[in-house]
């Protein structure tokens, strides 16, 4: 029997490649916005620790007018870096979406690949088929025709 071989077979290992090239960029776009995300977490709890400062000295018998001016000018400066930080996450966001969608159509080109890869087999199999099933035929009127001649 005849061994198969593809003939786009090195274009179906280039898509591969490719997918899994789109795969890990996906996945580091992904952790990229984990970070980005982290990030604003820790604006947010830096920001709930100066609400609780500015509340305490509020709340305190002896007003500390200075630390709520500090306060406050600490609560909008990281509320700035806060919109700054929500910028920074909606590029990751959208980075993270072009990823996904040419990973995605990577994924259906190399299928679409391997399909062709599966139907080229199978017409192999089937010429293979037809070659031995002729081999045996001629096999047989052979050793049948030699038997007669005898």
């Amino acid at each position: 029997m005849a061994k198969f071989r593809y003939r786009m077979q090195n274009i179906l290992d280039i898509k591969n490649k490719m997918e899994i090239q789109a795969k890990n960029e996906y996945a580091a776009a992904n952790l990229e916005l984990e970070d980005e995300k982290e990030r604003m977490n820790a604006l947010i709890g830096r920001r709930r620790f100066y609400e609780n400062k500015v509340r305490e000295h509020l709340q305190s018998e002896s007003l500390d007018l200075q630390a709520v001016i500090e306060g406050k000018a600490a609560i909008r400066s990281i509320e700035e870096q806060m919109k700054k930080q929500l910028d920074r996450i909606k590029k990751a966001e959208d980075k993270v979406e072009q990823k996904r969608v040419i990973m995605t159509e990577l994924r259906m080109e190399r299928k679409t690949h391997e399909k062709l890869r599966e139907q080229a087999f199978e017409e192999f199999m089937q010429e293979e088929r037809k070659s031995e099933s002729k081999q045996i035929d001629e096999l047989t009127s052979y050793t049948y025709g030699a038997g007669k001649n005898e």
